[in-house]
C-alpha cells in the first residue's frame, strides 16, 4: 500500500502539550527474542479482553489493566490473572500505564474518541501500539498516528485482523493475480440485527466509573447509559457509524486486494457517495441503520452496503464479506473462507479457512521490529475509507475527494470535516 505524504498542514511542528511531557524521556526495553513482552491492555470490555486473552495465548503477558470503571477492573482481571497465571496490576490513569518503564507495548481498546489521543502518547512514551479499529475519528488524526510511529520507531498495529488471517490474504493475492478478468467492482457488506436502545434519561454514572475521562476529549455532556458501555459507537461524539465499527473489516479485505492490483499508487477514491439513514428503529441512536456508499476511483467501483434491521437478506447468503467482480469470473471471501466463481457463474475453487494470528503477528514484529501486516499506514488508510463515506453522509450529497493530498479542492465544507475540535482540558497532542 502506497505511502501518501502527510498536506502541508499536518507536518507543522508544534510544542507537545504538558501532559505529554513526562513521557518524552524514552528508554525502551531491549527485549530478547525469547522474552515476554509486557502489555499494558487499556480497555477491557469486549474486544479489549478478547484480543488481550488472545495474546497471553500468543505469548505475552498482560502486565498492566487499565480502565476508568472500577466493575470492568473487577470482572477482567480474574480471567487475565487465570489465562497468565499472574494478576496484572491494576490502573485507572492511562498515563500512569506511559510512565512506567517496564510496559512494551500497549493494547488500545477504548471508544473510538480515545484512540487518537492514547496512541500518539504512546508513541512519544515509546510504548509499541495495537490500537483497535477504527484507527481515529477524523482524516487528519491518521496523519498524526502515521508522523509519531515513524518520528519514535514504533511498531504499529490496527486491529483489522482479516489482515493476519490466511485465506483473506489468500483471496487478495488470487484478484490481483487477473485471474478474475478486468476487476470492475468490488462489493463489502453487513448484515445484522441492531435491537432497540430506547431512550433512557440522564442519569449519574455509576459508582466506581471515572466519567470525566471516560469523556476525556469528546464533549461535556451528562452520563446517559446510552452513550456508554457498547451503546456509544451509535453516537457521533465517540464512534465512527457502523461503517467504521464493522464495516472497516470488510472494506479493508478490499483494500488489502486493491493494494495488489496496483502496487505504489493510492487505495483512495475520487468520489464518494452516501445514502441512508435511520430506517427502523426511532431510538437514541444518531448513525444511519440502513446505508450505501460507493467508492468511485475512475477504473472501479468499490461499494458498501449496511443493513442493522435483518440477516435474511444477506449479500451472498452470508451476513459480512467482500466479492470482487471481474470480466472472467467473481471471487467471495467471507469468515470461514473464499469461493471463485466461472464466468458461468459455476464454483471453480473452494478455500477454506486456515488460521492467522493478527496479535501473533504484532508480538512478533515488537521483537523483530519488522512492519505488521495491519500497519498505522495500512489501517490509516482503510479507516479513511470510513471518514469519507461519513462525510457524504453529513453532508447529503457526493464529495470530490484529491487522493494524492488527501483534501477536498474547493469544498470548504468537507475540508472543515477533515479534523474535528476537543475539549478544552485534552488538547490533541502534536508530533
Amino acid at each position: 500500500m502506497s505511502s501518501l505524504p502527510p498536506r502541508r498542514d499536518f507536518l507543522r511542528t508544534l510544542a507537545v502539550s504538558a501532559a505529554v511531557s513526562p513521557f518524552l524521556n524514552l528508554n525502551p526495553r531491549a527485549l530478547g527474542a525469547n522474552e515476554r513482552i509486557n502489555v499494558a491492555l487499556i480497555g477491557g470490555r469486549n474486544e479489549g479482553r478478547a484480543v488481550a486473552l488472545r495474546m497471553i495465548g500468543q505469548g505475552a503477558r498482560i502486565a498492566t489493566f487499565c480502565d476508568v470503571d472500577q466493575a470492568m477492573l473487577d470482572k477482567i482481571t480474574p480471567e487475565l490473572e487465570k489465562a497468565q497465571g499472574a494478576r496484572p496490576k491494576q490502573e485507572h490513569d492511562f498515563r500512569r500505564v506511559l510512565d512506567d518503564k517496564e510496559i512494551d507495548a500497549v493494547l488500545i481498546a477504548t471508544p473510538d474518541h480515545w484512540h487518537t489521543h492514547m496512541s500518539l502518547l504512546a508513541c512519544q512514551a515509546g510504548k509499541d501500539c495495537y490500537t483497535e479499529k477504527p484507527l481515529t475519528q477524523t482524516i487528519e488524526e491518521g496523519h498524526l498516528l502515521r508522523a509519531a510511529a515513524r518520528k519514535y520507531n514504533r511498531v504499529f498495529q490496527v486491529g483489522t485482523q482479516r489482515r493476519s488471517m490466511h485465506h483473506f490474504i489468500a483471496a487478495a493475492e488470487y484478484v490481483a493475480s487477473g485471474k478474475l478478468g478486468k476487476v470492475c467492482h468490488m462489493k463489502a457488506w453487513i448484515s445484522q440485527v441492531r435491537k432497540s436502545i430506547g431512550t433512557p434519561a440522564d442519569t449519574a454514572a455509576p459508582a466506581g466509573v471515572d466519567y470525566d475521562m471516560w469523556l476525556g476529549p469528546a464533549p461535556l455532556r451528562p452520563f446517559n447509559e446510552n452513550r456508554f458501555h457498547y451503546n456509544w459507537r451509535f453516537f457521533w461524539d465517540y464512534g465512527n457509524t457502523e461503517l467504521g465499527n464493522q464495516g472497516v473489516h470488510v472494506l479493508d479485505v478490499a483494500l488489502m486486494a486493491l493494494a495488489r492490483m496496483r502496487p505504489g499508487q493510492s487505495c483512495l477514491p475520487k468520489r464518494i457517495s452516501t445514502t441512508g439513514g435511520i430506517y427502523w428503529l426511532k431510538d437514541a441512536k444518531e448513525v444511519p441503520d440502513t446505508e450505501a456508499v460507493n467508492f468511485d476511483y475512475g477504473d472501479l467501483l468499490l461499494s458498501f452496503e449496511l443493513h442493522s434491521f435483518s440477516q435474511s437478506h444477506a449479500t451472498e447468503n452470508t451476513w459480512a464479506g467482500t466479492a470482487f467482480y471481474g470480466t472472467e469470473g467473481s471471487l467471495v471471501a467471507v469468515g470461514d473462507g473464499f469461493t471463485v466463481y466461472g464466468p458461468d457463474g459455476s464454483v471453480s475453487l473452494q478455500v477454506k479457512e486456515s488460521g492467522g494470528s493478527h496479535e501473533g503477528n504484532f508480538l512478533e514484529c515488537v521483537k523483530s521490529r519488522k512492519t505488521p501486516n495491519a500497519d498505522v499506514e495500512i489501517g490509516r488508510q482503510s479507516t479513511t475509507l470510513c471518514h469519507l463515506g461519513n462525510i457524504s453522509y453529513k453532508l447529503g450529497r457526493d464529495v470530490k475527494f484529491d487522493p494524492a493530498t488527501e483534501t477536498f479542492p474547493g469544498d470548504a465544507a468537507a475540508s472543515r470535516l477533515l479534523s474535528k475540535s476537543y475539549r478544552d482540558k485534552w488538547p490533541l497532542p502534536r508530533v
